[in-house]
């Protein structure tokens, strides 16, 4: 009985899980189980190679994310994600990867300027 019960909890927390969904690729789907750690982190994790051109520490904006679904599941934004808001270099539905941590799900996608040319992206 006590494995079936822990099995049971084991798939609640599963299912429970905040993730991130990459829309043009393929819908690729990242559980999170340490919601304290940025989303470019959780790539990492994940082996999704995401553009990066300052290692992750806010200091441009090649990390950015096309925000679809789930902004109010997102930490707010960063002091240098507020700075490159003032620059117009993020816009409205634009996030940094390396900048925010989430707490629910969230469907993504990759800009144009920032697609890999080795990862094969969908059209949606």
């Amino acid at each position: 009985m006590f494995v079936t019960e822990h099995a049971n909890y084991q798939n609640f927390i599963l299912e429970n899980m905040p993730k991130i969904i990459i829309k043009n690729i393929n819908n690729q789907e990242v559980d999170i189980y340490d919601t304290n750690k940025s989303v470019l982190q959780h790539f990492a994790e994940a082996y999704i190679d995401w553009m990066q051109a300052c290692g992750g520490k806010g200091r441009c904006t090649t990390c950015k994310m096309i925000l679809h679904e789930g902004l109010q599941n997102l930490s707010p934004p960063s002091t240098a994600e507020q700075k490159f808001q003032k620059m117009d270099r993020l816009q409205p539905g634009e996030r940094l990867a390396c900048q925010c941590s989430l707490q629910g799900d969230i469907l993504i996608s990759t800009p144009q300027k920032y697609k890999l040319p080795h990862i094969n992206y969908s059209d949606n």
